[in-house]
């Protein structure tokens, strides 16, 4: 039975290692959340390292930059992974050459430095996906056609965002996820690189590795996130305990978003079949 903890220092000290994921935790889109880096640093100044773990479908240099314009200091972490990285070697790993990129002109940057070709939907070989055009207007309907006809040419469809939606500023927008939902609907087999699969997890537990100056035992690394679908869901794949930020993207189902109800919180988490060491509403010392 998870319970609501008065901080992550209620817990603190059963851990050396965190994972923690960024958007819905650490900010919102819009602004950081003071209370949350500074839990993160107090962890890691207390405690060890803190590796950040993110969705984004972007080489870790752009969002390192996206933290930054944020204001969140990098005193509150040791390292940052993002799908993106990963992303980048199932590209290569795939061997195709000739890539379709589905979606915004913001995640152009994955491909820098990569031997392939960018090149129309007729044209493809690959597709990798990281979103949506216009995620401010479209949803994933926009793209049923286009799904169908990758589906039926079962084409390699790399998701690089496995996230379904994420809460920017207040507001629900689709991800790539969605996308790759519904191309595996028409009977594609889409490939899933970012939380809650095993690539991202990989390289995260490699970071906490290097930053750690050695390996830290499993049942003393904990993970910190806001969706029950990519970071819950992780962590139970991954068999490594979590707390549950219950403000983020399913902040509508719990209740007032600063007094979530803990039955509710408890009927969700079983209901998805994963577990939690604890929750809160947003993550604070």
């Amino acid at each position: 039975m998870s319970s609501r903890l008065t901080g992550l220092s209620s817990i603190a000290s059963n851990y050396k290692g965190v994972l923690s994921d960024i958007w819905g935790v650490v900010h919102n889109g819009v602004a950081h959340n003071k209370e949350a880096v500074q839990a993160l640093a107090k962890f890691r100044a207390d405690h060890g390292p803190v590796i950040l773990i993110t969705n984004a479908p972007r080489p870790n240099g752009p969002i390192l930059e996206q933290l930054d314009n944020l204001g969140v200091p990098r005193e509150c972490y040791d390292a940052l992974v993002t799908s993106g990285d990963v992303s980048r070697d199932a590209i290569e790993r795939i061997g195709g050459k000739r890539v379709y990129h589905l979606g915004p002109e913001r995640d152009i940057s994955l491909y820098e430095g990569l031997s392939v070709e960018l090149v129309k939907q007729s044209d493809a070989e690959v597709i990798c996906c990281t979103g949506l055009w216009n995620d401010a207007t479209e949803t994933p309907d926009d793209y049923d056609d286009m799904l169908k006809d990758f589906a039926k040419r079962k084409l390699p469809f790399i998701c690089a965002n496995p996230d379904l939606v994420v809460d920017k500023g207040g507001k629900m927008i689709y991800c790539a996820g969605a996308l790759a939902e519904r191309f595996a609907a028409y009977g594609g087999e889409p490939i899933m690189v970012g939380k809650p699969c095993g690539p991202i997890y990989d390289a995260s537990l490699s970071e906490l590795t290097k930053a750690n100056g050695g390996e830290v035992n499993r049942d003393e690394i904990l993970i910190i996130g806001d969706s029950l679908p990519t970071d819950m869901r992780g962590a139970h794949h991954q068999k490594l305990d979590a707390i549950f930020i219950t403000a983020g993207i399913h902040a509508a189902d719990f209740g007032p978003s600063d007094a979530p109800d803990t039955e509710r919180v408890q009927h969700r988490l079983d209901h998805e079949d994963v577990q939690a060491v604890g929750f809160m509403p947003s993550l604070a010392w």
